[in-house]
């Protein structure tokens, strides 16, 4: 914790900030690109988020108060960026955040940078018809691995309401994978 609050030093430090901004950036992009592009699933539009984060995330960094870890605290920033985006995105063209996240899907297959089967392409139909927390908390839990302490800090909600909630979204899942 002590190398974290030095690195949050470097970072708010005018001195430092630049050569410590470039190792956030480093450290971070993989999982926040992975993150992000697991809410949005497209590519392009990842990308636009995942920079929006780290602007984001540069402008704000003085007001992060410590309270939570800093990876719980940017993966809460991407987190509600993507989100964001996917409802400035339907309100733009007129369709529901549904209609928006199945055209997603849909276009998956043709995607150049998604290297899934028809199983996976299955398996995010059946995530996009889970209410919103519940498709973040699966994705979370399944796709990156997160513990639920970690997710708990992100989109701050109990472990105890995780869980169960990640247990619901594992049946919704299942008994659609099976039935189509």
């Amino acid at each position: 914790m002590q190398e974290e609050q030095e690195f949050i030093n470097q970072l708010l430090d005018s001195k430092t900030q630049n050569q410590a901004f470039q190792r956030l950036i480093l450290d971070y992009q993989r999982p926040l690109y992975n993150h992000i592009r697991n809410i949005i699933l497209n590519h392009d539009d990842t990308d636009d988020v995942l920079q929006n984060t780290f602007i984001k995330i540069f402008q704000h960094l003085k007001n992060f108060k410590g309270d939570s870890k800093l990876f719980s605290w940017m993966y809460r920033i991407a987190t509600n960026e993507a989100l964001t985006f996917i409802k400035q995105k339907s309100k733009r063209s007129g369709v529901s955040s549904e209609t928006i996240q199945n055209k997603a899907i849909d276009n998956l297959e043709a995607d150049v940078f998604f290297d899934g089967n028809e199983m996976q392409i299955k398996l995010q139909k059946a995530i996009a018809l889970l209410p919103e927390k519940q498709r973040l908390i699966f994705k979370m839990k399944y796709f990156e691995e997160l513990k639920y302490e970690a997710i708990s800090e992100i989109l701050g909600t109990s472990v105890g309401g995780l869980k169960a909630s990640y247990h619901i979204a594992v049946k919704k899942i299942e008994a659609f994978v099976t039935t189509n």
